[in-house]
């Protein structure tokens, strides 16, 4: 299935590391954040992937044609200026890399990414956050109920430290753990065709009005997701990913490095 990404924010919160690139190269473990998310859906067969650009774009198309340019060894030949690649270890991706304009909102970018593949179920996620989903699991959910859009419902990571007291005594202290309470919209989507109508144009915020109103047909599924999941908005949240990575164990690492 193709993998629809969004990678156009400005990614303001982020304005330490999104002053010089878009947030979705920002990088964790020497690699763009969007390389990691790719890199999971690919450990799941999904190599077809299409990723909205706006702020910084060019940055993107830089990044992939060096990255196809520079890994690897390889044979030139010096009188007619031929270059032969060897790198058997690159994945076999197909990547388009689609304009959608600067100021264009979350539903016009996924309206235009839509517009763009052929008319078939896609998936689709955002570039900026990290997870453990299990991607089979999650289609076949989707394709079991037979409405027009799944999202990944997770529960967000705790800020701060959580305490469980009897009295003034102290029975449990977890840092910073999954929160018990409450599901939010963690991306990781499954998208049917039809959904494309519910997106007006450009000025269109998908998280809004496009999916209120699939919501209020009866045309929204939620896959509850308890396990890892991590958004990249603050330079605290990148030094968290980071430091997990660090750690050798980054849940969200679902590839091996063969």
């Amino acid at each position: 299935m193709k993998v629809a990404i969004l990678a156009g924010g400005a990614g303001t919160r982020l304005a330490e590391e999104t002053d010089v690139r878009p947030k979705p190269m920002v990088e964790i473990g020497g690699m763009p954040i969007l390389w990691h998310i790719m890199m999971h859906y690919h450990s799941y067969g999904h190599n077809e992937f299409a990723v909205a650009l706006g702020y910084k774009g060019e940055y993107i198309k830089r990044w992939f044609s060096d990255y196809c340019s520079l890994n690897g060894s390889m044979t030139l030949h010096m009188q007619t200026g031929g270059v032969k690649r060897h790198n058997p270890n690159a994945p076999a991706w197909s990547v388009d890399l689609v304009e959608t304009g600067l100021p264009t909102l979350t539903g016009g970018r996924v309206k235009r990414l839509m517009n763009w593949m052929t008319p078939q179920p896609i998936m689709l996620t955002w570039g900026d956050g990290l997870s453990n989903v299990d991607l089979h699991k999650l289609l076949a959910f989707h394709k079991a109920h037979g409405k027009l859009a799944t999202m990944t419902a997770v529960r967000p990571p705790a800020r701060y430290g959580y305490m469980e007291f009897d009295g003034d005594r102290v029975l449990e202290f977890t840092e910073k753990p999954q929160t018990a309470e409450g599901w939010i919209n963690g991306a990781f989507f499954v998208l049917e065709p039809g959904v494309v109508d519910y997106i007006d144009g450009d000025d269109v915020m998908f998280e809004h009005a496009p999916m209120q109103r699939l919501a209020a047909d009866g045309q929204l599924m939620a896959y509850r997701h308890d396990d890892f999941w991590q958004c990249m908005d603050t330079l605290r949240e990148k030094h968290l990913l980071q430091k997990i990575w660090d750690g050798g164990k980054a849940p969200w690492k679902s590839w091996s490095d063969a």
